[in-house]
């Protein structure tokens, strides 16, 4: 059926407007889709700060290397740039060495998103005063912080999720066992209170070790008085839970650094937890 002129008018009406609205913008009319967004090798060069050459440096030869070098690196460094731009936090470089993909005893631990975690919450070196002697374990609750203390006023922090409001543990004991992928058996007093935690119950032979198991990849006990205070140092999945108060009273820790810590000290470390 033929259109009639009224027709085409209706038609194009709309875009002539467009059209129009552009023009006077002072900018073309988009036509041709942009593919280059859908690569994200493309997008990661394309939105990446202007070079600028100090004295000696060859800015072509710079800027090839740039290109050279691996997606995730180019990636990094423009979020450390935003980052700086903006007043925000920088994580340190070699946090993507510290929380990258691990292979241990059989198990693929996968990389930790560390750059969605609060910064305050990774590993790192830092001075801290205080009269326990290095090697002890120190845990303050208040900022979900966990110490290793060292010589020289220094401790190694870790950043940790702890228990929620009526299961938090407190006071001193020590590391009398240490476990990899541990097998996690829920107290009975736990079962009681959450029933769909009974398949993983002493009688059921516990959880099973491995990646979705919820002492991770490692267990430090904790013992007072020669006695299992039932709380532990451990591993998660969860590495959003870490700096959180989400667990049933024990310590959790990114498995990376659960890994790092528990190669660190020996059966017997004192612990603190404040």
């Amino acid at each position: 059926m033929p259109y009639s002129a009224k027709s085409f008018r209706r038609v194009l009406s709309p875009i002539a407007g467009l059209v129009a609205a552009a023009t006077l913008a002072g900018c073309q009319v988009p036509f041709v889709t942009d593919t280059s967004r859908m690569n994200p090798d493309v997008f990661v060069q394309e939105t990446m700060p202007v070079f600028n050459a100090p004295v000696g440096i060859d800015p072509v030869q710079e800027q090839a290397k740039q290109k050279r070098e691996p997606i995730p690196q180019r990636r990094e460094l423009y979020q450390t740039q935003f980052h700086q731009t903006y007043g925000l936090p920088v994580s340190n470089p070699v946090h993507r060495t510290m929380y990258a993909m691990i292979r241990d005893d059989g198990h693929t631990l996968p990389a930790i998103p560390y750059s969605r975690i609060d910064q305050r919450f990774l590993r790192q070196d830092v001075d801290y005063q205080t009269t326990e002697a290095p090697g002890t374990i120190v845990v303050d609750t208040r900022s979900h912080y966990l110490y290793l203390v060292q010589t020289g006023g220094k401790a190694i922090r870790y950043g940790v999720g702890l228990g929620k409001a009526g299961f938090a543990w407190s006071g001193r004991g020590v590391i009398q066992r240490k476990a990899k992928w541990p097998r996690w058996t829920p107290p009975d007093e736990m079962v009681d209170r959450q029933p769909d935690l009974r398949p993983f119950s002493a009688a059921a032979g516990g959880a099973t070790p491995g990646l979705n198991n919820p002492l991770g990849a490692r267990a430090l006990y904790i013992f007072q008085n020669g006695r299992d205070t039932l709380y532990r140092v451990h591993g998660t999945p969860d590495w959003q839970s870490v700096g959180k108060a989400t667990s049933s009273g024990c310590v959790r820790m990114l498995n990376q650094d659960v890994i790092d810590l528990f190669d660190r000290v020996p059966s017997g470390t004192p612990i603190v937890v404040i």
